[in-house]
């Protein structure tokens, strides 16, 4: 099974790739989508739909893992942030790719048994179960990495 992860944010957008097999999880390939920090959103969201249109059509995932937000801080972050997550959302439907929602202790939950671990507990797991040389950089991509194993973890008897 090949399993897509994201990592929703603005500017910087994470994704995992990971493939289930009877041995474990391999990683297929990580990154991020990037667009300039200084334009509307109404902007980004054309390049964002593109970028994992593109992404789903190249890799064919059996199913998505997606972080659920959660922050409070900053009301106009959220809002963004959400706009972004749904164009996500949208590419990932319209290709038939069923999607589920992780909240970041989930997420940590399933990669280090441990749902309070710290960032850098959970980017050294995800290199031990991937099988990595080093820590995935960005962060977002390695976020992106822990969503696909938690959804890996979490789905795989559904």
């Amino acid at each position: 099974m090949r399993i897509l992860g994201i990592d929703p944010g603005t500017s910087l957008i994470g994704f995992g790739v990971i493939e289930t097999t009877a041995k474990g999880f391999t990683c297929v390939d990580y990154g991020v989508c990037r667009t300039p920090s200084n334009i509307e959103n109404t902007e980004r969201v054309i390049t964002v739909h593109t970028f994992f249109k593109d992404l789903i059509k190249k890799y064919r995932p059996d199913q998505a893992g997606i972080e659920r937000l959660f922050f409070f801080k900053n009301a106009k972050t959220v809002t963004q942030v959400s706009e972004i997550k749904g164009v996500i959302l949208l590419a990932l439907k319209q290709h038939g790719v069923p999607t589920f929602e992780f909240t970041p202790l989930q997420i940590k939950q399933a990669v280090s048994n441990y749902g309070r671990a710290e960032k850098h507990q959970v980017q050294k797991n995800i290199s031990m179960i991937l099988g990595l040389k080093e820590i995935p950089q960005p962060d977002d991509a390695a976020d992106a990495l822990a969503i696909a194993l938690c959804c890996a973890n979490t789905t795989r008897h559904t």
